[in-house]
């Protein structure tokens, strides 16, 4: 997601500063930002010219002290609070006082990271979607201290990016995955009751609702750690036993099978 974001930024003229953990992580979302790029020079979305200029606009950095001049810092970090904390607290000591704070959090509560910082009303959710050059979408969430400036700020940047600002309140995991995890959820349970085989639900799906591709494809492709992650907000942060995760879901997580990432999910991937 985070090289995604920079790819969109840099493509649109900004200059991106694209922090990481490590010099490898770096090359590795420096490289799929290339890749895209360069698809998108063979689909005659960019000319060679444009994509070479959006790649020069990128800056890589392990030292999360060098965004210090920057107007706006996106988080993209995996969705546990924990993690997210701490990167909110360091960035609301390094950043200037009138930067924005924003995360792509697709289920954590934008109050509750705004109230570690000393500028809650500049913190806010960029929910952007995956793959994020391809895919309009932006959750714009307001969290309950965001100021109308800062939510002003940020919907007109997403419409600079060609991106569609949709607004959401704070709740967990907003409205996207508030109604798309329950449903990966279910598909899930039906599996574990025998009920039909992964196929025969992404087929039903596809073919049967329209769907570009089934909820358990979908899963996946999302990393069904993450889907176990936000199945837990969800349950906590709204306390209805209807969003307990499917103890399938959790065996296959505990068992390492994340989905295409890792080579096997809910199928196997070469």
């Amino acid at each position: 997601m985070g090289n995604g974001i920079a790819h969109v930024f840099a493509r649109s003229g900004y200059p991106v500063l694209l922090a990481d953990v490590s010099d490898s992580a770096l090359a590795a979302g420096l490289a799929t930002i290339r890749k895209n790029l360069t698809r998108e020079v063979a689909k005659e979305k960019l000319t060679s010219d444009e994509a070479e200029a959006a790649e020069s606009r990128i800056t890589s950095t392990t030292s999360l002290e060098s965004l210090a001049p920057a107007a706006i810092a996106i988080e993209a970090a995996t969705e546990r609070f924990e993690i997210k904390s701490q990167i909110f607290k360091r960035l609301d000591a390094i950043l200037p006082p009138e930067a924005v704070l924003a995360s792509n959090t697709s289920s954590i509560s934008i109050t509750k990271l705004a109230a570690l910082t000393k500028r809650p009303g500049q913190v806010i959710g960029m929910h952007f979607f995956n793959p994020v050059p391809v895919m309009k979408l932006v959750e714009i969430i307001r969290g309950l201290q965001t100021t109308q400036a800062t939510f002003d700020t940020v919907r007109s940047l997403s419409e600079s990016l060609g991106k569609i600002p949709v607004e959401v309140n704070d709740a967990a995991g907003f409205v996207s995955n508030r109604v798309l995890m329950p449903l990966i959820n279910e598909a899930c349970f039906a599996v574990m009751e025998g009920v039909a085989t992964p196929e025969a639900i992404d087929t039903i799906f596809r073919e049967g609702m329209a769907h570009p591709m089934g909820p358990l494809t979908l899963a996946d492709f999302i990393g069904l750690d993450v889907c176990l992650d936000i199945m837990r907000v969800l349950v906590e942060g709204l306390g209805d036993p209807k969003y307990r995760p499917c103890p399938l879901l959790i065996r296959m997580v505990d068992a390492g099978w994340l989905g295409r990432k890792t080579g096997k999910g809910f199928y196997t991937y070469p």
